[in-house]
Parts: C-alpha cells; structure tokens; sequence
C-alpha cells in the first residue's frame, strides 16, 4: 500500500511511501484488541486501595447488649459493620491486578489497530521536523494544518524528540510517542495517527523482530 506523504503545512509533497501490507492491511482481530487494552489499562491500576475489617479497628470489644431478649438483631462490640463507623464487610485490599498476556496477541492486537487506521483514513505519513525550542504555539499550528484541533491525535516519531514532545505536553488532545511506546490503548483512542516518515521502516522493523 502506498500512501502520500505531507508537509508540516499540511500540503502534500511528492513522495510517498510503501507500508507493509502484512501490519497496516490486515483483518482486524477485535478479541485480540480487547484482552491488549485491557491488560494495558489493568496494568496502569495502583491496586493500593485498602479497607478495615474487624480485627484492624481499635475500639472497645465489649458487647453492647444482651444476645436475646431485645427484639432487635443481635449485636457485638461497637466494632460491628452494622454500626456507624464499623468495620467494613469484604472490603477492598491491596492487590495486583495485572495479568499475562503472551507477545504474539499483543503484536497482532497491534497490527489490527493500525489496519483500523489504515483501513479508515485516519492515518497520516509526515516529513521528520523538530523545533528549535519548545513551543506550544507552534505545535498547535502543526495540528490545526490537518483539521485536528478539536480530534485526539497520536503522533509517532523514530526517536525521542524532546522539543517536539514537550511542545505537545499542553494540549490535551494530542500525544507524542516514540516507535518503541507504540500501544494499541493509543492507537485506538487517537481520531488521527500521524507519522514520522522515518518511523515506518522502524514500527516495520520492530514487528518483525518480536516474532
């Protein structure tokens, strides 16, 4: 598949460029997708929540009132969950909540994501730039060039690109990764891909590597 390749104006230059049909050109495998972005976003859980069962509070253990003969629910010690500042009932502990998830349904989770892209018209090939110093000014120029203002885009550069990077930290719809960062959480929330020219050969490369 050949694609055309912009300008940082948004204008188009006369290259193009030759994507690998067996990442970008796939049938998509949505189960695949599914158990990626849910591994990654588990993943990002802290799992540090924590609850107090009755062993863990401090009070008096005294019994409140006589077991029968009150007409109510028995009850212990102020302790009790039925009691306003009592312990909780199968609360929330510490926990992990990642889990395994082999390479090669990762690696095609993010094949399909890109063949989405792809296949939708959401995927743009760019010249290499860099700016001088961080600017969000003109990284906003950048993306107001291809109508993206107002959409999510992921831009996906060949190399850390600190300038660049930091230039897009301020605007809440746009992300700049490096090929090494690549993730099918991103790539299926951004409206609009974007890459480096330079970046396909090394995403390509990649790929071929983890199999």
């Amino acid at each position: 598949m050949e694609l055309k390749v912009y300008k940082f104006d948004g204008s188009e230059t006369t290259k193009t460029v030759s994507l690998n049909d067996e990442m970008f050109s796939v049938e998509p495998n949505d189960h695949a997708i599914w158990l990626d972005v849910k591994h990654i976003l588990a993943n990002r859980r802290q799992g540090t929540h924590s609850s107090k069962e009755k062993s863990m509070l401090s009070g008096s253990t005294r019994k409140l009132k006589k077991q029968k003969g009150t007409g109510g629910a028995r009850a212990g010690s102020i302790k009790n969950p039925l009691f306003h500042g009592g312990a909780r009932v199968f609360g929330p502990h510490p926990r992990i909540y990642g889990f395994k998830l082999n390479k090669k349904v990762k690696q095609l989770a993010r094949i399909s994501a890109l063949s989405y892209k792809t296949k939708s018209n959401d995927l743009l090939v760019v010249e290499d730039f860099t700016f001088e110093q961080p600017s969000t000014k003109a990284y906003k120029d950048f993306v107001k060039n291809f109508d993206l203002v107002d959409k999510k885009s992921l831009l996906i550069v060949s190399e850390s690109n600190k300038n660049v990077y930091l230039s897009s930290r301020n605007l809440k719809s746009c992300k700049v990764i490096t090929v090494s960062d690549i993730n099918t959480y991103d790539i299926m929330q951004a409206s609009k891909l974007i890459l480096f020219e330079s970046s396909i050969n090394k995403i390509q490369k990649q790929d071929k590597s983890e199999e």
